[in-house]
């Protein structure tokens, strides 16, 4: 039996490449998006001509009736083994002391709350077991000040969120790990209001560069895959050495 894989986030970004890496690798793929149905739909007919099966299902991760829906409909497929906890939103760079209450609580919701009840509907679902992986970010480490201490806290509480599911869900067969990126070149920086970032950051990046979704596709697909059997409670830092 193939695995499947709901991916969070999957029509942009590091979710898509995930996608298309997963599918590669003989994964049956249900992408969640938002809003573009357009780049969700070419992530399908990519996962479709990988010879895998894939649908896309648009879905916000704040609301727990459609995270539902979202998961109902990737049981179509068949069990669940792997959920890519990938969604996510920053807000416009910025100082500390200018941070809005409303971009705040949307990077909560989105980057928190979102996650949690992915999980739960995933380990409610994972019967025979399986993997979550959660998207954090370096940011949780170097804290980003002045440009978004708020987000970076959050992505603080998605390594401890994995760790303590990890731990919790370790003797039901499902394992729990993270992969915190450093600056990858997505259009996630035009959100924060700084579509140059992944430029105009290298230059502090060790490895004097920008990472691609690729890169953390492929540490994404180790830790749901067989040669990460014994690995959970990890969280990969994949960040050129930030």
């Amino acid at each position: 039996m193939n695995p499947v894989t709901i991916i969070t986030g999957g029509s942009r970004g590091i979710g898509a490449a995930t996608a298309r890496r997963l599918a590669a690798a003989g994964h049956d793929v249900a992408i969640g998006y938002r809003r573009d149905q357009a780049a969700a739909d070419a992530v399908v007919a990519d996962i479709h001509a990988a010879g895998r099966r894939g649908i896309a299902v648009r879905a916000d991760t704040t609301d727990p009736d459609q995270v539902r829906q979202l998961f109902d409909a990737a049981a179509d497929l068949g069990p669940l083994t792997g959920l890519v906890n990938n969604a996510g939103i920053t807000s416009p760079i910025g100082p500390f002391v200018d941070l809005r209450p409303d971009d705040l609580r949307q990077v909560v919701d989105v980057n928190l709350i979102g996650y949690v009840l992915c999980a739960q509907q995933a380990a409610r679902r994972m019967a025979r077991g399986g993997a979550i992986v959660n998207v954090s970010s370096s940011a949780a480490t170097l804290g980003s000040p002045g440009e978004y201490i708020h987000y970076a806290a959050v992505k603080a509480a998605t390594d401890t969120l994995t760790i303590g599911l990890a731990k919790e869900l370790a003797p039901h067969g499902i394992r729990v790990n993270a992969v915190a990126p450093g600056v990858i070149r997505t259009d996630i920086h035009a959100l924060s209001g700084v579509p140059d970032r992944a430029d105009s950051a290298a230059g502090r990046i060790p490895m004097g560069r920008a990472g691609e979704p690729d890169e953390i596709a492929g540490a994404i697909a180790w830790l749901l895959g067989p040669d990460a059997s014994y690995t959970t409670g990890a969280v990969l830092r994949v960040a050129g050495g930030l």
